[in-house]
């Protein structure tokens, strides 16, 4: 009688807690569930109810050092390598190369930060560039390092974006979805010049704010000679549209945001959102990728910083007399030789400008190896509109020029 007493005890203490502890369990699990519901719960525009993850809260704010201005600026860091280094997208196809590498030569003579280059090129060109860069002297090669990357577009519909505007041109519109460990970049056409360091139009990304995730500058001041405003069969940003030449992408929040659209009432993600509009305005766009992203943030006002055209100065704002109002007073910061002009004999003060840079030698003193010979050829140039402008080239230039050489005689 004993022994089923106590096996009768036994049971039941057993059983007491075994059911203590599922009820536990149980009651655990349906918290946690609660809770993941809660942070996958989203608002009607799309965007995440949970304010306690700081990415989404704050899109782009990874990496070292991430700080909150003031209420509404915020800086935009680099995550990867948590360094201090400019990063530099270019797609390059066809025959580019020349003209990248003074790009990119331009970028490295006046900039005092270290560079990372993300070159995006066909097969044709993808050696040209390694041994380009490879040859450039060891001191100059400490101060950039670079990744070249084949040239891909999503699986089925290769051949309709290769075909938009240039050759590989729309490549530009899948950088974030490429390079998915980096937070910023600067991505710029070939036919870019610096005139001053990378680092100075890079401090843009601390003056966006919480909505801001690209910058570029109007395609136009003046809207009498304006294109999208007198030409254009699609919706584009703001009085005279967008030129995207030189464009700040802050990657994360491209990667993250939920963009409005004229397909769907749904809010679109950038991944999700390039297809549909490609098939609906291929018939409309003249200018490919770039009309696509005046579409985009013609919807999308609030998520793009505009910057002045002195940061993207092109032969439109001087061959019908001068109409970049910023650059009369402060210079042209980057030159942008759209119209293959750097290649023809239509405007010679933007052709005299690449031409100096590319001849210059490595180490050479820049003040006489550069500026002066370039200085003598613009004499030449007055004739037309853009050469009586040609100071506005130098202005900024002989700036950056200086400080460089201040630094060599510092020992850099």
């Amino acid at each position: 009688m004993r022994c089923y007493l106590r096996a009768l005890l036994l049971c039941t203490g057993f059983t007491f807690f075994s059911s203590f502890y599922v009820i536990n369990h149980l009651a655990s699990t349906l918290e946690d569930a609660t809770r993941r519901g809660q942070d996958e719960q989203r608002t009607p525009d799309g965007k995440s109810r949970h304010t306690g993850d700081g990415v989404r809260k704050r899109p782009g704010l990874t990496g070292r050092g991430a700080r909150e201005q003031d209420s509404d600026r915020i800086d935009s860091e680099v995550k990867d390598g948590g360094d201090d280094s400019s990063h530099l997208a270019v797609v390059a196809c066809g025959p580019r190369l020349e003209e990248t590498l003074t790009m990119l030569k331009s970028a490295v003579l006046f900039s005092k930060k270290p560079l990372k280059f993300y070159i995006f090129a066909d097969d044709e060109l993808q050696a040209g560039f390694r041994n380009a860069l490879h040859s450039w002297p060891t001191s100059v090669q400490t101060r950039f390092n670079f990744t070249v990357y084949p040239i891909t577009f999503p699986s089925g519909n290769e051949k309709e974006w290769k075909k938009l505007f240039k050759p590989c041109a729309s490549q530009r519109l899948f950088l974030p979805l490429i390079l998915k460990e980096v937070d910023s970049l600067l991505y710029v056409d070939t036919d870019i010049l610096f005139l001053q360091p990378v680092e100075d139009i890079w401090v843009f990304f601390s003056q966006f704010n919480t909505s801001q995730l690209a910058a570029m500058a109007p395609e136009h001041e003046e809207p009498r000679i304006g294109w999208y405003n007198r030409f254009a069969r699609h919706a584009y940003y703001g009085t005279t549209g967008l030129n995207s030449g030189v464009m700040l992408m802050n990657m994360t929040r491209l990667r993250e945001t939920f963009f409005k659209n004229d397909m769907t009432t749904v809010a679109l993600q950038w991944s999700e959102m390039l297809m549909p509009l490609l098939q609906k305005y291929k018939l409309n766009i003249t200018w490919g990728d770039q009309d696509l992203l005046n579409i985009i943030f013609h919807h999308n006002p609030e998520c793009l910083y505009v910057f002045p055209c002195q940061w993207n100065y092109r032969p439109d704002h001087c061959v019908y007399g001068l109409n970049c109002h910023q650059a009369e007073k402060d210079g042209v910061f980057i030159l942008h030789g759209s119209r293959g002009v750097y290649h023809n004999e239509k405007q010679m003060a933007f052709r005299f400008v690449y031409e100096a840079i590319k001849q210059y030698p490595f180490g050479e003193n820049m003040e006489t190896s550069l500026l002066q010979p370039l200085e003598e050829s613009l004499q030449t140039t007055t004739p037309t509109y853009c050469g009586r402008q040609s100071h506005l080239f130098t202005k900024r230039l002989k700036q950056s020029i200086a400080s460089v050489q201040q630094e060599v005689r510092r020992g850099r």
